[in-house]
């Protein structure tokens, strides 16, 4: 009896140990998957949350919604959904070009980040489709033009560096790139580091022609601004900025002004849905405005 007992004590002592043993391993596995599917600031996430337990997520990567229905899915090549913490986008691999680019914008997207210029292929594009390379662009006559700008990403030398993958570029005209478009960039970096956060997407439209029979030349880029003060959601009375300006020469002294349309204008021109997280009577309201200050 005394020697039973004994082995009933060895017995339930090796099972404890087992058990230890088997939850140490189970926490030290999810540890390891939990770090290794963290973002880093040079590999952006690239996940597609598709049921309501994912909203939050998808709403994370894309405040304003998915306005052409993208998808992270290589069986729709032209509206190629590629999710990051420092921008969004819908790619066309038969253009060479982004369809749209949406981000966020506060005073915490700025730091000391010098500007990278590090132009490369975008390497997260599934196997065999085409890279698009920053020499594609040369003497071709036009800009290698940003949609989510370099200066709005300074927070990191990693932050910035992903604006430089050539998913995130379109030929522009050079006095489009440095006239409108990029007063509006700097417009906007000056509203967002007064305390307000901006809520913005930038695309194009048109062809007019391919560099290099890869990379399409859009003929109009357009992009819609959404400003809100730190804390406050996007309501009726926001302030929203829409342009459409014509992808050509000659406009270097433009103000990006003399462009602004309406969301409503510019789904006319696209196809595009915008605004869809938003309630309906905000959108409505939205999407007529034209900004008066």
């Amino acid at each position: 009896m005394k020697n039973w007992k004994i082995s009933g004590c060895l017995l339930a002592g090796l099972i404890t140990v087992i058990v230890i043993a088997a939850c140490a391993w189970f926490a030290y596995k999810m540890r390891e998957s939990t770090v290794d599917n963290q973002p880093t600031d040079n590999q952006p996430v690239n996940n597609a949350p598709t049921s309501k337990e994912n909203e939050s997520a998808l709403n994370k990567f894309l405040p304003l919604g998915n306005p052409s229905n993208a998808v992270f899915n290589q069986n729709s090549p032209n509206n190629y959904l590629m999710q990051g913490e420092y921008f969004s986008l819908s790619y066309n691999r038969d253009k060479g070009i982004p369809n749209w680019v949406m981000w966020r914008l506060n005073k915490n997207s700025f730091g000391d980040a010098e500007r990278q210029n590090d132009f490369r292929p975008d390497d997260r594009l599934p196997d065999g489709w085409t890279r698009i390379t920053p020499n594609d662009y040369t003497n071709s006559g036009f800009d290698r033009g940003h949609l989510c700008p370099s200066a709005d990403r300074s927070s990191s030398e990693g932050a910035n560096s992903t604006t430089f993958l050539m998913s995130n570029i379109a030929p522009q005209a050079h006095d489009l790139n440095t006239g409108p478009w990029e007063k509006l960039e700097s417009y906007s970096r000056s509203a967002a580091r007064r305390n307000m956060t901006l809520y913005i997407i930038a695309g194009q439209y048109g062809d007019k022609g391919k560099i290099k029979n890869k990379v399409t030349i859009p003929t109009n880029f357009w992009k819609i601004v959404i400003a809100v003060p730190n804390g406050e959601n996007i309501n009726k009375n926001s302030r929203i900025v829409a342009v459409d300006m014509p992808n050509v020469d000659g406009i270097g002294s433009k103000n990006w002004r003399d462009y602004q349309t309406t969301v409503q204008q510019i789904e006319q021109k696209t196809g595009y849905n915008f605004l869809t997280v938003l309630p309906a009577d905000v959108q409505n309201a939205l999407k007529t405005k034209i900004d008066t200050k």
